[in-house]
């Protein structure tokens, strides 16, 4: 059995990957390492209702005592610093969504997976059924793909990078531009709309939502005919988290690789930037090297003021 180690309990995605696992019999979480802002109550929770073995006092501690480690913060500018003592172990890790948050980690995160480190990842729609099953078609059938249009709800990036990992599971890699669409707001909620390029002629369109979950609907126009669909997210943990288990137990990896997960967080800050500059397209090869990125410390302040309110793992 796969033995599997928390980096923190953030967000709702350890619960419900436990969930799903412990009705199974391939892995289970077996430690935690927490120092987020879930307080001693719930992890002590979450330790009993799921039977872990232990609570260790480093990241490190974690990666001596498990086979890999799920890194499950919210503040997406720790991940990199928490993948380090599995890799220095050479142990595998799971990153979840964003993996990171600007250019550097990026680049960073790139660098570690070409000399060899196994960093997985990231967001579960990436690998839904209907996307994949789409992706798999023969082009006699579908045709070739020339838009897809994907919309998200919830926040500007934690949330939304979902619909844009979503788009390389479709469009695969090779993203060369993103530009700013536009922004409606009312009664205190807002869309914002993107435009992303491929080098490879095929166009994308993703809306993103502030202030209330939207479900994940897609619409693919082909050479042949357009396809509509929305995306069940009953079943979206269990398609990527069969992939990990797949990777552990054969060492075949079915996962997208370092260079397309960091692509769909490339395509966000380029499209954070053309905001900026009122709707100019930029380059992904043009984001600066210090640009700031998304501030995963100001995200998780205002996650955790909310996550104090609902204490998640406190619930039945």
């Amino acid at each position: 059995m796969i033995r599997i180690g928390a980096i923190n309990i953030d967000t709702s995605h350890p619960l419900a990957f436990c969930e799903y696992l412990h009705a199974r019999t391939r892995a289970r979480y077996v430690a935690v390492y927490n120092n987020g802002f879930r307080g001693n109550d719930e992890v002590e929770a979450f330790i009993s209702r799921f039977g872990l073995e232990k609570r260790c006092n480093s990241i490190e501690e974690l990666a001596e005592t498990v086979d890999i480690g799920f890194v499950q913060s919210c503040n997406w500018d720790n991940h990199l610093a928490q993948v380090m003592p599995f890799l220095s172990q050479n142990k595998p890790v799971f990153i979840d969504k964003p993996i990171a948050g600007n250019l550097a980690d990026c680049r960073c995160l790139e660098e570690l997976a070409a000399k060899g480190k196994v960093i997985l990842g990231s967001s579960s729609l990436r690998y839904a059924q209907e996307i994949v099953a789409f992706a798999n078609k023969p082009e006699s059938e579908r045709g070739k793909i020339l838009n897809v249009f994907a919309t998200a709800g919830v926040d500007e990036f934690n949330y939304a990078i979902h619909v844009v990992e979503l788009i390389g599971g479709l469009a695969g890699t090779g993203a060369t531009s993103c530009r700013f669409a536009g922004r409606s707001e009312a009664d205190g909620k807002a869309c914002e709309t993107y435009f992303v390029r491929f080098k490879n002629g095929l166009t994308a369109t993703f809306n993103t939502f502030q202030g209330a979950w939207q479900p994940f609907e897609v619409v693919i126009m082909t050479t042949q005919s357009t396809f509509q669909f929305r995306i069940d997210t009953t079943r979206i943990y269990a398609a990527i988290l069969d992939r990990i288990c797949d990777f552990m137990e054969t060492g075949k990896n079915s996962l997208a690789p370092m260079p397309a997960l960091t692509e769909a967080v490339k395509i966000m800050l380029a499209g954070r930037i053309s905001r900026s500059r009122e709707g100019a397209e930029i380059a992904l090869a043009d984001i600066p090297a210090n640009d700031p990125g998304f501030d995963g410390a100001d995200f998780e302040r205002q996650y955790a003021e909310q996550g104090r309110k609902n204490k998640l793992y406190l619930q039945k």
